[in-house]
C-alpha cells in the first residue's frame, strides 16, 4: 500500500494531459485507441456519447461527496476493490493490471478512485487513451506513450510505502 504525503498533493493538480471543456470537444482525441476512464461522470458521459471504455474506474461519487449511480461499461465484468483517499492499494493496482489484461472491465472502488490514473498510465499499452474529469474545469485526455509513462513513474515515486494497518 502506498500513501501520498500531503506535501506532494500539489503535483496532482496539474492535468495529466490536455484539458478540454467537455467530452464532446475532446471526442476527436479519444476515438482511436483503447479508452480508459477514471471517474463516474466522465465514464457516464463517454458511454452515453457512444465511446465505450475498455476499463473504467468509478466510486459512486462525483466531486468526492455527491453520490451518483455507478456507471458500468455495457457487457463488462466488475472488480470491486478498497482504496482509501490519498492511497494506492496493492488491491487497486492489481485490479488495474487484471482489467487491462481482460477488458471490458469496470473497477468499482470503495473509497476514492482519483489516483488510479497513475497505475493505469503505468500499465496501459502505448496508444491507449486515458480520460478523467478535472472537477469544475472539464475533462483531461492523454494518449499513453513512453513520455507519459515516465511522467506517471515520477508521480508514483512521490508515494510512500506504508503498512495496510497504518491508514491515517
Amino acid at each position: 500500500m502506498r500513501r501520498l504525503p500531503a506535501e506532494h498533493r500539489g503535483a496532482f493538480r496539474a492535468p495529466f494531459g490536455r484539458l478540454f471543456p467537455s467530452i464532446d470537444e475532446a471526442r476527436a482525441c479519444i476515438r482511436n485507441g483503447m479508452i480508459l476512464s477514471v471517474g463516474d461522470v466522465v465514464t457516464h458521459n463517454l458511454i452515453s456519447g457512444g465511446l465505450q471504455p475498455a476499463v473504467a474506474v468509478v466510486d459512486g461519487y462525483t466531486e468526492r461527496h455527491v453520490p451518483i449511480p455507478l456507471p458500468r461499461i455495457p457487457g463488462s465484468r466488475t472488480i470491486r476493490v478498497r482504496n482509501p483517499a490519498g492511497y494506492l492499494t496493492d488491491e487497486l493496482i492489481a485490479a488495474v493490471r487484471d482489467a487491462l489484461a481482460s477488458p471490458p472491465t469496470t473497477i468499482e472502488v470503495h473509497g476514492e478512485e482519483d489516483l488510479a490514473v497513475v497505475p493505469l498510465a503505468l500499465a496501459a499499452p502505448d496508444g491507449a487513451v486515458l480520460v478523467y474529469g478535472q472537477p469544475g474545469r472539464g475533462v483531461v485526455v492523454t494518449r499513453i506513450d513512453p513520455q507519459q509513462r515516465r511522467r506517471a513513474e515520477l508521480l508514483f515515486a512521490l508515494f510512500e510505502e506504508t503498512e495496510p494497518g497504518h491508514i491515517l
